[in-house]
């Protein structure tokens, strides 16, 4: 499978199905996104069941703000809508394999308990 764009229109979607979906946020112009770009879409091609999306940062610069993006590349996984790995910086080919073999082995039950006990805690700190 090969990379999908991303949109601000498009992401929600993207973000609101199960499996993984990771989400690369580059720009023409930077460097290391230009040599990252092979080492993903490489990986695309030999994991046909995660998604591997792209947000161009100059196309979708409201939304790169929004979701904080202040360095590129930056790399996001998500499994189950839920993100998972958040990190600036270009990953080697093994290091993007050994993620991806992180996040497949994550225990989603485990995971969103843990997210719910945060937010209510949150919730929680906010009434105090």
């Amino acid at each position: 499978m090969s990379t999908v764009d991303l949109t601000a229109q498009t992401l929600d979607d993207a973000l609101d199905t199960e499996g993984i979906t990771l989400i690369d946020w580059w720009a023409s112009w930077c460097g290391p996104c230009m040599k990252f770009g092979p080492i993903y879409e490489k990986a695309s091609e030999q994991h046909d069941d995660i998604t591997f999306a792209k947000i161009n940062t100059e196309t979708e610069q409201e939304l790169s703000t929004a979701v904080g993006i202040s360095s590129i590349p930056t790399l996001m996984a998500f499994r189950d809508g839920v993100m998972v790995f958040q990190q600036a910086g270009a990953l080697p080919g093994p290091a993007l394999d050994n993620l991806i073999e992180q996040v497949r082995a994550l225990d989603m039950v485990e995971v969103k308990q843990k997210v719910a006990e945060q937010e209510a805690a949150a919730a929680a700190g906010g009434q105090a």
